[in-house]
């Protein structure tokens, strides 16, 4: 059982608040998106962001979850797949407007996200719980990089050459 002082405490409940955002959001995004490859990857974006929040939980009630990391790469590895451009798919132009609106508002919210998991890790005495918040912030990154791959092979994100 771990106690946890004031600060700690604040930075966990911040945490949980944004996670309670991310799961509302890819909830909804999945419900509104056009392109059933993106409403694929909202939805499992939402199922790793209710864990987060499950995690930080445990942490609030005193308890140090543990993780297995093999689990988050195998997570990186299935959303690298879902979101490899498919040969067979002819791109037409930059797709849905509304799927491309939604990418742009998840991947701000998922940029900011993981800045607020950065300064959280510093504040923590307890080495397990930067272990779990750095692992959670890893997985925020993920998400980033899996969305913009994904508005990249639609010609939505096009990087500065």
């Amino acid at each position: 059982m771990t106690h946890l002082n004031t600060k700690e405490r604040y930075l966990l409940e911040d945490q949980k608040s944004h996670e309670e955002i991310c799961i509302k959001k890819y909830s909804s995004y999945a419900n509104q998106a056009q392109d059933p490859q993106l409403k694929q990857l909202f939805s499992n974006h939402g199922q790793h962001e209710q864990q987060h929040y499950n995690t930080i939980n445990q942490i609030l009630s005193g308890q140090v979850p543990n993780l297995n990391q093999q689990q988050g790469q195998q997570q990186q590895q299935q959303m690298q797949q879902q979101t490899q451009p498919n040969p067979n798919r002819i791109q037409v132009g930059i797709a849905n407007q509304n799927d491309a609106d939604l990418c742009k508002d998840i991947l701000s919210t998922e940029k900011y996200v993981s800045s607020t998991y950065d300064t959280a890790i510093f504040e923590f005495r307890d080495h397990n719980i930067r272990n779990a918040l750095n692992h959670i912030q890893k997985e925020e990154q993920e998400h980033g990089e899996a969305i913009f791959a994904y508005m990249q092979s639609k010609g939505m994100y096009n990087p500065q050459q």
